[in-house]
């Protein structure tokens, strides 16, 4: 593992077993929640700023603004950290302090808004 981008996506796989009576059928559930941000939206983001960059419309001098409620928040904070770009999120001001953290913890600047 290079950086923690490598651990995006790498989620394990858990048979569910108790959903299923068909011996012949297996069901497999992907835990996300093991993505470095906690959730599938590692991916997204991961995409987001990884695609955008490579058409160039993205650098280390561009400031990254983007409205959110929780994950996708904190995973943009998360990519967006680890390419060195700057990133401001929009919030409403319900917005647990939890998120608001996370995402500071990763270089973002958070702006809450009444809603």
């Amino acid at each position: 593992m290079k950086t923690i981008i490598d651990c995006i996506g790498n989620t394990p796989l858990a048979e569910i077993r108790y959903l299923n009576t068909n011996p012949n059928v297996k069901i497999y559930a992907k835990l996300e929640g093991n993505n470095p941000g906690g959730s599938v939206k590692d991916r997204a983001a991961l995409n987001m700023i990884r695609s955008a960059m490579e058409r160039g419309e993205v650098d280390k001098n561009t400031k990254l603004v983007e409205a959110t409620s929780g994950n996708t928040g904190i995973a943009l904070a998360m990519i967006a950290s680890i390419y060195g770009i700057e990133i401001e999120l929009v919030m409403p001001s319900s917005s647990t302090r939890e998120r608001t953290l996370t995402m500071e913890a990763f270089g973002a600047k958070v702006t809450l808004l009444d809603s």
